[in-house]
């Protein structure tokens, strides 16, 4: 049975295709888990199609200055020509910002740079801002072009399509995303993303049903029934169907009918898709239910932030996601380089898609940057990127293969080299590890045994 909720549509802006307006909602289930806020921060404004480095306005033409900090320990400054890239995200927007892929993208060129570089040069990242709209990001790509950009690293936007077909005519490679949601990054050989969409759902789901759950129902936020079908598979393929799927109204104030929706009918457990600013109105709503049952969510959505005054009622609530918390081994030179950067990690969130998936990225990046022998190029970097057979970002996403496509996997899906999951919980309000141990996932999203 499929629930469906009324509720009223917001007039798009009216520079969004279609493809991208039926994408927001859908995006917003990582949009927030990228660590968006509702508004830029000051100080990042720039000029139509202008890359703008973090925190610092840039004229025209200008690109992100390369950081100066001084190297450490023995590491000879680097020299030479800087290797530039490029991250592209929304900074000021009247939607969801990224602000801390931004961040994440100038502590990183800090961080390598302090360090010796990259193969002994300077890493310069220019960071474009294509503030919601499909036109910018065509000229961010451009700009990628005559800037000739060895790669765009570890970057989020809803207009990938006004990207990646631009860029690709020059071998420059849209290289870490953390959230492929486009045919482009999930097609194009020269898209090559480090995280994945939608199978943390379908580890949700998978963990729900191990962890002994009887009858789970579904909480979708309208926009995101791409995740419906693989959902479905996984059910299926445990042996077991959604009681009720409910379609959540993303504009909504009040859930409280659809938290009576989600947990009627005996359930025990939800699995919820749904974004960190709904999730925080959705958790007062669960709250007031008195539920007991236990709820499955994306990582970075259900989290700290929308827990906050739902601490009992969430406590227990298991998360599903990319990578393993920031808090682990893994993320022990990131969490350096947020401190070095004097970046207030209670202003934003760094564990979060965004935040982990842009570090992953450019850790990625310099690991492949460095085996190339000769000119580090746009080209060489894509012959190099598409050679990589085993990527290993020691513990940040499992070891992977940009050489083997997913052609036997879904339909449309073949770039998604990372098909795995890792899940940590609510423990009285905190998001703490549950494991380290990635959890491959691809059959279940086909709807075959695991």
């Amino acid at each position: 049975m499929t629930t469906h909720s009324s509720h009223s549509k917001r007039t798009p802006n009216r520079h969004v295709p279609r493809y991208a307006v039926a994408l927001l909602a859908a995006c917003a289930i990582f949009a927030a888990a990228c660590g968006s806020s509702k508004s830029a921060a000051p100080g990042t404004a720039a000029p139509t199609g202008t890359p703008a480095p973090t925190g610092t306005p840039a004229p025209t033409g200008t690109a992100a200055p390369t950081g100066t900090a001084a190297p450490t320990g023995t590491a000879a400054a680097p020299t030479g020509a800087p290797l530039n890239v490029m991250t592209v995200t929304t900074l000021n927007a009247a939607g969801p910002t990224y602000q801390n892929i931004a961040n994440t993208a100038k502590a990183y060129e800090k961080y390598i740079n302090a360090r010796g570089g990259i193969a002994g040069r300077p890493l310069n990242v220019t960071v474009c801002d294509e503030q919601f709209d499909p036109a910018v990001a065509t000229t961010c790509a451009r700009q990628a072009v005559e800037g000739k950009m060895v790669s765009v690293v570890g970057s989020f936007t809803f207009f990938a399509e006004s990207i990646v077909p631009v860029i690709a005519q020059s071998k420059i490679t849209w290289f870490g995303e953390c959230c492929p949601i486009t045919p482009s990054e999930l097609t194009s050989p020269d898209s090559f993303p480090v995280g994945n969409q939608p199978m943390y759902a379908v580890g949700a789901v998978a963990q729900a049903v191990k962890d002994g759950c009887k009858a789970i129902n579904a909480v979708i936020i309208d926009g995101a029934q791409i995740f419906i079908p693989p959902m479905e598979n996984a059910m299926k393929a445990l042996g077991m169907k959604f009681g009720a799927e409910v379609i959540l109204p993303p504009t909504s104030q009040d859930y409280s009918a659809e938290v009576a929706q989600a947990t009627g009918g005996g359930a025990d457990c939800v699995v919820a898709v749904i974004s960190e600013t709904p999730y925080t109105t959705w958790n007062t709503a669960w709250k007031q239910s008195g539920t007991k049952a236990r709820q499955y969510g994306p990582q970075g959505n259900l989290n700290e932030v929308s827990a906050k005054g739902a601490e009992a009622a969430t406590n227990g609530d298991i998360i599903a996601g990319m990578y393993p918390d920031i808090s682990t081994a893994p993320w022990a030179e990131y969490r350096k380089a947020l401190s070095e950067a004097g970046l207030d990690t209670t202003k934003l969130d760094y564990n979060s898609l965004g935040g982990m998936g842009t570090w992953a990225a450019f850790v990625a990046f310099t690991q492949i940057a460095e085996g190339i022998k000769g000119d580090i190029t746009a080209a060489s970097f894509y012959d190099a990127a598409t050679a990589t057979s085993k990527l290993d970002l020691k513990g940040m996403v499992p070891v992977l293969d940009f050489t083997k496509e997913w052609t036997d996997g879904l339909k449309g899906y073949q770039r998604l080299f990372n098909r795995s999951v890792v899940f940590s919980k609510l423990e009285n309000g905190k998001v703490v590890p549950l494991t380290t141990d990635f959890q491959d996932v691809s059959n279940l999203a086909m709807g075959k045994a695991p």
